[in-house]
């Protein structure tokens, strides 16, 4: 007989495998990390003889489940902000907390949390992304689960790195190291479109097709962002991404809410994976994700449960019932997303869309030994029924639940026995969450009191731009400067438009509030007619700027929401110290400079009668790259005629501004 290390017996054996194969009384034998043997009892009992061999009474045996996508530090967030929009969940609480407080020993005891509640929910493998992810991986690794480990990437400053840049080169550095672990599979994670430039996402796909890793990033998750997206450049997220290059790689997508049937096509063609997130997109209102026509197209779609401070647990046997319950509504058909695909979802096919399905996420010889047995004995799984193939799926999807799960093994290693976890201490883990409660609680509390908490509080702010370059130049003629713009040869002009802009400022004597602008953009037709209006608040932060020798201004944060009240209303809302009002004509061209954007606005200030502006500005994301644009853009102005000698570094309200 054949010597192994553990023979698991008696037990209704549920294998997810291509056959779905079903057991009962079935075994299963693990030598080391991996599976040897899968089947009857009787006949694996008639060929290996075990060091250990456990009786499961009756249990479900089974691969453990699969969160195919979460934030895993997050659960040190479960409960900060909760009935919120999506954009004032993101960019009102969760990242000026993240970027306050997060930090490699916040992740570390985020993580340890996170793999304590995931293990007892039966979970034994998890695909994330954050900031600092080797120490997700490095704490994950400690409680023996596995994970995908996806370094963050974003176009702005992040609690880990200080420019796109320094994010890559940190996720090159992780995946090195990482490369080839027997639990951990590095990655990288830009952020998703609307957080990355093209740059960063062509960057992140020739990364992760370099080492042959998986590339993990969000995609439609909301109405807004393929909205936002088809203004912006033409065309929904998915084509976008597919221009940038992201789909050379083997990408995870989490969320993919809003795609068409020629979405859905076009990444499974190219072989992406999608997590479907039902918990999180329903709490967030996020809408319905077309899972099951996903699954009719071929695609591989896992289940996961988002971030703990999204959903707000990491409870896979709730995520997997609601996928289920959710497809049938949405398609008015009850056998939409039967019980059997739903635990597919969270199984093997998990690890499909993680591209990871060589590993795990079903009980096959070769595989790791990553299971988990369910007690169907519990009043509540009562009476089972064995007639129906099916009824064994339906029992775990329908009725079990996280409690059920008894034991947990990973890797051939046990991390669960009886309920009670060998990796981890709980006790030391819930005293470190309290006591980061209670320090985030006191920032919050303090921040209650600022112009921009209380923006959110009322609109939302609905958009970040981190940084821009800017210059401006008083000129006392546009026409030399329209005529140089219009028929120099190194000019390119994509765009033109023309506006009467009524700005009211709001200013504070706090100079931390920073200032709040309320914008009304009249747009002019080419007749001179007002086209249509637009509206907004602008809240600008306290500036972390930088004069470049050449006179161009690097310029702070900026967040965008929707005027939708009256300046009346929002005077006696924010009680400014004082308020300014200025009003000017701009023609707006949009170019292309050096293979590079800018904005060139030629603006008469009417109110204050000040005279004539040429401005120069572009969007930047790193210190290098606004170096380079401020080189540029002093080229771009003694180009136009003007003198770059005479470059105003200030905005108007300041330029203004007794």
């Amino acid at each position: 007989m054949e010597k192994v290390d553990v023979l698991l017996t008696n037990a209704l054996v549920l294998t997810m495998d291509q056959a779905l194969s079903q057991y009962e009384p079935g075994a299963v034998a693990v030598r080391g990390d991996s599976i040897v043997a899968v089947g009857p009892q009787e006949t694996l009992q008639a060929q290996y003889t075990a060091a250990q061999v456990i009786d499961c009474g009756g249990k479900t045996l089974m691969p453990g489940l699969i969160n195919a996508h979460t934030h895993v530090p997050m659960t040190l967030l479960r409960g900060l902000a909760d009935d919120l929009r999506l954009d004032v969940w993101l960019m009102g609480y969760m990242m000026p907390v993240e970027r306050e407080f997060v930090s490699p020993e916040f992740v570390r005891l985020g993580t340890q949390m996170a793999c304590a509640e995931m293990i007892r929910s039966g979970v034994t493998c998890f695909a994330d992304m954050y900031y600092f992810e080797e120490d997700v991986a490095k704490a994950t690794a400690e409680a023996g689960m596995r994970a995908l480990c996806a370094e963050s990437v974003l176009k702005f400053p992040s609690p880990d790195a200080d420019s796109y840049e320094e994010g890559l080169a940190i996720a090159r550095d992780f995946i090195k190291r990482w490369k080839n672990h027997p639990l951990i599979v590095p990655s990288i994670a830009p952020h998703a479109a609307y957080t990355c430039t093209p740059e960063i996402l062509r960057a992140a796909a020739e990364l992760a097709a370099e080492f042959d890793v998986p590339l993990h990033t969000h995609i439609s998750e909301t109405a807004g962002e393929v909205a936002n997206m088809r203004e912006e450049n033409g065309m929904p997220v998915v084509p976008y991404m597919k221009k940038c290059g992201l789909f050379e790689a083997k990408v995870l997508a989490a969320h993919c809410v809003h795609v068409d049937e020629g979405e859905i096509r076009t990444m499974q063609h190219l072989g992406a994976g999608v997590a479907h997130n039902p918990s999180s997109n329903l709490k967030l209102a996020s809408g319905f994700a077309p899972v099951q026509r996903m699954l009719e197209l071929g695609l591989n779609v896992g289940i996961g449960t988002d971030g703990p401070a999204s959903n707000n647990d990491l409870d896979m046997f709730e995520e997997v019932r609601l996928a289920a319950f959710v497809a049938k509504c949405v398609t008015n058909d009850p056998t939409a997303l039967p019980a059997q695909t739903a635990l597919l979802m969270a199984t093997r096919q998990g690890a499909q869309a993680m591209h990871i399905d060589d590993i795990t996420g079903s009980l096959e010889p070769g595989k790791r030994a990553d299971l988990i047995l369910v007690d169907n004995r519990r009043i509540h799984n009562a009476p089972f029924f064995r007639r129906d193939p099916n009824a064994a799926y339906a029992q775990i999807v329908y009725a079990s639940n996280a409690t059920d799960v008894s034991d947990v093994m990973i890797n051939g290693q046990w991390v669960m026995r009886g309920r009670e976890l060998l990796t981890l201490n709980e006790a030391e883990i819930l005293a470190g969450s309290m006591e980061y409660a209670r320090q985030i609680d006191a920032f919050l509390t303090a921040r209650e009191q600022s112009v921009l908490a209380k923006l959110i509080a009322i609109g939302g702010a609905t958009e970040e731009e981190s940084f821009e370059v800017q210059a401006k130049v008083p000129i006392s003629n546009e026409q030399p400067i329209l005529q140089a713009l219009l028929h120099s040869p190194k000019i390119e002009i994509l765009r033109k438009r023309h506006y009467r802009e009524y700005d009211t400022y709001f200013l504070f004597n706090d100079a931390e509030q920073g200032r709040l602008r309320i914008r009304e953009d009249h747009f002019v037709d080419d007749q001179g007619k007002i086209d249509h209006v637009r509206s907004r608040l602008t809240h600008v932060g306290v500036s972390s700027e930088y004069n470049f020798p050449s006179g161009v201004l690097l310029s702070r944060s900026r967040f965008l929401a929707p005027a939708t009240q009256s300046i009346r209303f929002y005077r006696e809302y924010f009680r400014p110290d004082e308020v300014m009002e200025i009003e000017k004509d701009r023609l707006r061209y949009l170019v292309r400079f050096q293979d590079t954007e800018f904005f060139i606005n030629i603006d008469t200030l009417i109110q204050p009668s000040t005279g004539k502006f040429l401005e120069v500005k572009s969007r930047t994301w790193s210190r290098k790259d606004a170096e380079q644009k401020s080189t540029l853009a002093a080229e771009l102005i003694a180009l136009l005629g003007a003198s770059p000698s005479n470059t105003i570094s200030r905005d108007y309200v300041e330029l203004l501004k007794p």
